[in-house]
């Protein structure tokens, strides 16, 4: 069955998700799927992780983070922060309707929320990350300038441009909360069997940040496709990024 369903942040924001349980056996796994950067829950690898999911008894819940899809929340606010706390909620939303056996994903920005969401709860038995950012602050040094950090502070936001040239207005607060939000630290504190699939192409979050996390992490299993960009758009990358990650799931079930 799948259905939309509606759970709320600590701040009292309506989040939205689709719940989709082939059996309806709340016995078996279900893992939560974490989007990336103003994309949504319908981006499509949530939507073929569910579908491949689906077809081995494993239910899903993709949901859109605060300010995102249609979830509630002005977008200029989200921070990394908030998107660990809305994933803290979806685990709790789980639990309240019976499920023990929770696995989780997320991709780039769904990356870093879910690597925080893991060092601080016990509710989760695998983790599975795409293109994680790990530390936000250590990529922007890399990928920003000095002018362009200097002038979202003095301005308090900064015009963010997504992948289809839309624009969004982003508040200095994102990058406030980077150090509260720091992968490396807290990477000790993940025991769980965790999955990191990252391409050694990746122009937007160095590949460099899975290879160091995945040296931290107790038992992490790193594969690095060659050639491949953020957005796994070169020939045969995308099905080689959904087939690591359904057959760690799969196989963790």
């Amino acid at each position: 069955m799948k259905q939309k369903i509606y759970f709320k942040n600590s701040k009292g924001d309506k989040i939205c998700g689709i719940l989709s349980n082939p059996t309806d056996d709340i016995s078996k796994l279900i893992v939560i799927l974490c989007h990336g950067f103003t994309t949504s829950k319908d981006n499509s690898t949530n939507r073929k992780l569910e579908e491949i999911l689906n077809e081995k008894d494993i239910a899903t819940l993709r949901f859109d983070f605060f300010g995102h899809g249609e979830s509630e929340g002005d977008f200029a606010e989200i921070t990394v922060s908030e998107g660990a706390d809305d994933t803290l909620r979806a685990i709790d939303y789980l639990k309240a309707l019976g499920y023990s056996k929770i696995g989780l994903f997320g991709g780039s920005f769904g990356g870093i929320t879910s690597i925080m969401t893991t060092s601080k709860t016990k509710d989760l038995c695998m983790l599975a990350l795409k293109s994680p950012v790990v530390n936000y602050k250590e990529r922007d040094l890399i990928v920003k300038s000095k002018e362009e950090l200097e002038q979202w502070k003095k301005d308090g936001y900064r015009e963010y441009v997504d992948g289809k040239d839309n624009k969004h207005k982003l508040n200095y607060t994102f990058f406030e909360d980077y150090d509260n939000n720091d992968g490396y630290a807290v990477a000790t504190k993940i025991t769980i069997p965790t999955l990191i699939v990252h391409g050694d192409k990746d122009e937007s979050v160095p590949v460099e940040q899975s290879i160091k996390v995945s040296d931290i992490l107790s038992d992490c299993t790193l594969e690095i496709i060659p050639e491949a960009n953020h957005h796994y758009s070169g020939e045969g990358h995308f099905d080689r990024m959904i087939k690591l990650v359904s057959d760690f799931i799969i196989k963790n079930s």
